[in-house]
């Protein structure tokens, strides 16, 4: 008996590297946050506006990227529109995030030209040296950033001894009036770079800013295997004649110039069981000291008190001034600890995967705690339930936050 098979061909277009792709998310997040109505930084919020003990939040998010490539040439954009309502208003803001042109005139070199992320840095919550990219939100670092318009180029070398790889990364970044106008003073040509090595299995990076838009600055990261499960990482930072704005208790502000230096040290451990422990301590001589911040806060309540007792806002909306940019940013303050413990699939629960993760101020003894829940078992949907609880007493940094707890539901549609 002769036993026909039929002949199994391959397409061909099932595995060639397709030229384009376009892809992203739609995001629906809404939040119930328990209301500190005696933090200080509720108050320059709400100062004129009557709150419930419970705030309720929606929002929402888009997020697109595409990239079309060809030969050496490639485009890529990623834009992202959120939307927000809580009672009575709207708000929306739509960013472009990224846009830029890459060539690849050989295997070696890369010339960059347009809006991207450089995402220098070896820390997860904090990144001292990235000198050129916008600090991330410590409480969820993993969310895409708006980048800066730049040209830059890389040029990377392998060898055969302990040095392994060398990377030179040149970048230029103009500023003016309708370019990169928030990175700093206008009208520079910035200039910055970094030098990548791969010494002794370690990954090592020396980054500068030169003088211009902001002050000139340096920076080394590394990162090191230690065993398979463990990893180690640093970075350290030094910025000439960095401002700081401080505000006493009477609302008066003071401006010191003086060169100030950062550091983090972290490390990631992989157990046995799929349990992933990440700790880092970030120490920022740039930020507020207990002093500095208790007197703000200060400020902060003589001023609502003038409110409530006179009607006289002038004072509690130069703290609202004050509070942006400046007391109300991420981590404003010097001394921290970041703490996340993630467990794989606990008890062989596909797709599921519980996380706690908490910042500590080592000055004032305020902190963060957060619970979370994530589950992937649906195709392309993600979804996170996370709480996050505050703990502090008055004029410390968490103590002094618009909300004491916060539980948001996260469901991420990719597409």
């Amino acid at each position: 008996m002769v036993w026909a098979a039929e002949e199994y061909k391959v397409d061909l277009s099932e595995i060639e590297k397709k030229e384009y792709h376009f892809g992203g998310y739609l995001e629906f997040r809404p939040i119930l946050s328990g209301i500190n109505h005696g933090g200080a930084l509720y108050q320059v919020r709400y100062f004129n506006q009557e709150k419930g003990n419970i705030l309720d939040e929606y929002n929402g998010k888009l997020q697109l990227e595409g990239s079309l490539e060809r030969g050496p040439a490639r485009l890529f954009a990623r834009i992202n529109t959120d939307i927000q309502y809580s009672t009575p208003d709207w708000t929306e803001k739509t960013n472009l995030y990224e846009a830029f042109l890459s060539l690849k005139p050989s295997s070696s070199l890369v010339l960059d030209a347009g809006k991207k992320t450089l995402k220098w840095g070896k820390g997860y919550a904090w990144n001292p040296v990235a000198f050129l990219d916008r600090p991330k939100n410590p409480d969820d670092p993993d969310l895409a950033l708006e980048g800066f318009t730049v040209l830059s180029a890389d040029y990377t070398r392998s060898f055969a001894g302990p040095l392994k790889t060398l990377s030179l990364t040149p970048v230029l970044i103009p500023v003016g009036d309708a370019i990169n106008e928030d990175f700093g003073d206008k009208y520079y040509l910035n200039f910055a770079g970094k030098l990548y090595l791969l010494l002794y299995d370690t990954d090592l990076d020396l980054t500068f800013l030169s003088a211009g838009s902001r002050t000139p600055r340096i920076g080394l990261d590394f990162s090191r295997n230690i065993t398979t499960n463990l990893e180690v990482h640093g970075e350290w930072a030094w910025i000439s004649q960095n401002k700081r704005t401080a505000v006493d208790e009477n609302g008066r502000p003071s401006v010191t110039t003086a060169d100030a230096q950062s550091y983090l040290l972290g490390l990631r451990y992989l157990t046995e069981k799929d349990t992933t422990i990440l700790l880092e301590y970030y120490w920022n001589e740039a930020g507020f000291s207990t002093r500095e911040t208790e007197s703000f806060f200060s400020f902060v309540h003589g001023a609502y008190d003038l409110y409530r007792q006179t009607g006289n806002a002038g004072p509690i909306q130069r703290a609202a001034n004050f509070s942006q940019g400046l007391y109300g940013r991420f981590t404003p303050m010097q001394n921290y600890f970041y703490l996340r413990v993630s467990q794989k699939e606990p008890f062989d629960i596909l797709y599921f995967t519980p996380a706690l993760t908490g910042i500590y101020n080592v000055d004032d003894r305020s902190f963060s705690l957060s619970p979370e829940l994530l589950y992937t078992g649906l195709t392309n949907l993600e979804m996170r339930l996370r709480g996050t609880f505050l703990s502090g007493d008055q004029l410390t940094e968490f103590g002094e936050k618009p909300y004491e707890y916060r539980i948001e539901l996260r469901l991420r549609y990719f597409f």
